[in-house]
């Protein structure tokens, strides 16, 4: 295999890492955009959960914690 041979390869290989680079960052961002959303739902579930707790005169539900995280207030 000459030396251009070699060039040419490993400039094809680039070429093909970049692409799936670029593809596999659109992929992330789209599962990024994904959990957000998930995340904004939970938390406009948590909030009518703890209204109708409220409306009912009950406490609202523990919240889970990391072991070694603060609970918070």
């Amino acid at each position: 295999m000459g030396l251009s041979e070699k060039l040419w390869d490993a400039f094809t290989t680039v070429i093909k890492m970049n692409d799936k680079v670029e593809r596999m960052a659109d992929t992330i961002k789209n599962q990024q955009a994904r959990i957000e959303d998930l995340t904004m739902r939970l938390v406009r579930l948590e909030t009518a959960l703890e209204i109708a707790l409220a409306a009912q005169g009950k406490p609202a539900p523990r919240r889970i914690t990391k072991k070694g995280q603060e609970k918070p207030t």
